[in-house]
């Protein structure tokens, strides 16, 4: 491939295995551990890799204020639809991550519980009952593929279990400010309702 000549046999090697990388989890986060030499190597070659995703029909995105890169189709394609609580709980997860940004250093990470999600969502009164464990759970794990969040303790039904929210999910829901996130979740509650009213008819 000439867009790669000049580089090493190893770091062509790196260069296929971080795109394919990409396209699979759209994000690299420097505050991961795991992915922080990813991320530095992208930085290095950032011409080549947008380039070559570039005739994919990709952009890279990269926010080195917030050590991210974000890929992006520009066609629109292979995008992810969320389901309902889905989309909540990511929002809640951006409100949140403000809220205790304002509180931290620009260093520091954001941490957060599973009870401070639960919290935030009764205190959103979206529906009357609490977010069940699977429906979290699996929104979790979710957005934990996409780099989005790290779980730092395995047992996910403990209110105490803490949950690493990543710069990342400033590029993943990009509102100017909280009220924006605020207004989409009154949204969400009027759907979620709906969604209850027409499951209570059924069992009716």
């Amino acid at each position: 491939m000439e867009l790669l000549e000049g580089m090493l046999q190893r770091d062509k090697d790196e260069f296929k295995r971080i795109c394919n990388r990409l396209l699979s989890v759209c994000f690299l986060c420097k505050g991961n551990a795991t992915n922080k030499s990813d991320y530095y190597f992208v930085l290095k070659y950032r011409e080549k890799f947008a380039d070559y995703l570039g005739i994919l029909g990709y952009r890279l995105d990269i926010n080195e204020e917030y050590g991210v890169i974000q890929l992006t189709n520009m066609q629109n394609y292979n995008r992810l639809n969320l389901k309902l609580y889905e989309s909540i709980i990511l929002l809640i997860l951006r409100i949140l991550f403000d809220e205790k940004k304002r509180e931290l250093s620009a260093s520091d990470e954001v941490i957060v519980n599973l009870g401070d999600i639960h919290d935030k969502f009764l205190s959103l009164k979206i529906r009357e009952k609490m977010l069940d464990k699977t429906t979290l759970r699996n929104a979790l794990s979710l957005f934990r593929r996409f780099q989005l969040i790290e779980t730092l303790d395995k047992d996910l039904n403990n209110e105490e279990s803490r949950i690493l929210i990543f710069d990342s999910i400033l590029m993943a829901v990009k509102v100017e400010d909280i009220k924006q996130a605020y207004e989409k979740l009154e949204i969400y509650r009027k759907g979620a309702r709906s969604d209850e009213e027409a499951d209570e008819n059924e069992a009716g």
